[in-house]
This record gives C-alpha cells, sequence and structure tokens, in this order.
C-alpha cells in the first residue's frame, strides 16, 4: 500500500482564539507541533470573514512550515492576489458561503472565473488543487480546468450508514481512478476521524488527507502531538474494502 500523507488542518485552534480575541492559543504554535508529531503539511482556510485564520497567521505560517503549507480559499480575485504573493506549496480551491459552519459540498468545477484563478495560480508557480464531489464528469472537469490535483469530498461517506457506506466508498474509489486516468493527484478530506478514515486512507491513487476539526477534538484530551500521532497510525493501518 502507498504511503498516505497527512495534513493537518489547524483552523479551529484559531476557532478557539478568536472566540476570545485573545492571541492564543495560536495556529502557528499549533502547526509546529503537528509537524514534529509527523505531520506531513499544514492546511489553513483563509475565509472572506476571517472568522478563524487571519491574514497575519497565514504570513507567518509560510515562513515557519517546514513541510507543506496549503492554502484553502475561495476563486476570488482578493484570495488570488493574497495567494500569489504569499506563494504556498498548494492552493485547494473551495465553495465558500458566509452562512456555513464549515465547508458544504464540492465545488461547481465551471465557468471563466475558476479558469482564470487556476491560471494565474499555477502561472504564480502554485500547484492547484480543487475540493469537488467524488463524481466522474466533475473530475473530468477538474483535468480540463488545468488543475494539478482533486481533493474529493468525503463528507456523504462520512456521514452515510449501514450498506450506504459501502456505496460511498466505492464512489470514491470510481473518482480517484478516473482522476489517476486524467493525471490528476488525488486528495480526500471533511468529516474524516479516526474511526472512518482506515477505508478512505487504503484507496488506490489517493496520497493525501486532509484532516482537522477531529484531530483537534481529540488533542483536548491527549494533546496535539499524541492526536497526531494516533491520526498517522490509524491511516497507515487502512483497509480498502468497498
Amino acid at each position: 500500500m502507498n504511503y498516505v500523507r497527512l495534513h493537518v488542518n489547524v483552523d479551529h485552534v484559531a476557532t478557539v482564539r478568536q472566540a476570545r480575541g485573545e492571541s492564543y492559543p495560536d495556529p502557528v504554535w499549533a502547526a509546529a507541533v503537528c509537524e514534529l508529531a509527523g505531520a506531513d503539511g499544514i492546511t489553513v482556510h483563509l475565509r472572506e470573514d476571517r472568522r478563524h485564520i487571519v491574514d497575519r497567521d497565514v504570513r507567518i505560517l509560510r515562513e515557519t512550515v517546514r513541510t507543506v503549507l496549503n492554502l484553502e480559499m475561495a476563486a476570488t480575485d482578493e484570495m488570488v492576489e493574497i495567494a500569489c504573493n504569499l506563494k504556498p506549496d498548494l492552493c485547494t480551491l473551495v465553495p465558500e458561503k458566509r452562512e456555513e459552519r464549515t465547508t458544504e459540498g464540492g465545488l461547481a468545477v465551471e465557468g471563466e472565473t475558476l479558469e482564470k484563478s487556476i491560471k494565474k495560480l499555477s502561472d504564480a508557480g502554485i500547484a492547484v488543487s480543487l475540493f469537488v464531489d467524488p463524481e466522474v464528469p466533475v473530475v473530468r472537469a477538474s483535468a480540463g480546468m488545468g488543475a494539478d490535483i482533486v481533493e474529493l469530498h468525503t463528507g456523504d461517506y462520512c456521514n452515510a450508514r449501514g450498506g450506504e457506506r459501502a456505496k460511498e466508498l466505492n464512489r470514491l474509489a470510481v473518482a480517484a481512478e478516473e482522476a489517476m486516468g486524467n493525471d490528476l493527484r488525488v486528495a480526500a478530506g471533511h468529516g474524516l476521524d479516526y474511526p472512518n478514515v482506515k477505508e478512505v486512507a487504503a484507496i488506490p491513487g489517493i496520497e493525501e488527507l486532509n484532516i482537522g476539526h477531529a484531530i483537534i477534538a481529540r488533542a483536548l484530551f491527549s494533546g496535539m502531538d499524541r492526536a497526531v500521532r494516533d491520526m498517522i497510525d490509524t491511516i497507515r493501518d487502512g483497509v480498502f474494502c468497498a
């Protein structure tokens, strides 16, 4: 089985900080602990409303992250400009609504605005990932838009129960196979937790998982270092069973 990289999303460390308007806990510190614990990358979502991660965070993270910095963002002129100046290793373009608690559903892979955003980021030397639903036509459209990577939305799999979970796992596997056939690298994320991550980690072609909330939640009780190490161990035990 191929090694699957873990990128830890530290947004919710910033959520706790912003709840009181303090300078702590610092997502930059959290990112350093995650890397020391073995994380292969750090993911942050700089939202339009700056509800958790703020500009200061991404500036410092660009200077301090020693693995891979993945900047999640909407495909807007403001965010593209920030990314082109910041030069993260990777930008993941996601849909964004002000009223949502977290990203809901995959990106609509269509339109001149998205295509221009991808081109501008690519021209700046930044790898581009699209956060998409695990559907074959959407994956093909992503390749046609010039993306380097697709991150498959695992939310439906995580919410499924009984026989529906196997169907959703197979849906992810088919989308991953399609992505590889279109020369796209494959990541996955959203809602993944310690009990449900193994099967996704073992899907052929998936190289990277983006996980945040579950790790931050466990860290409240076990500490960040242990929470990251536990997730890495769980991923490496993955067995694909669709």
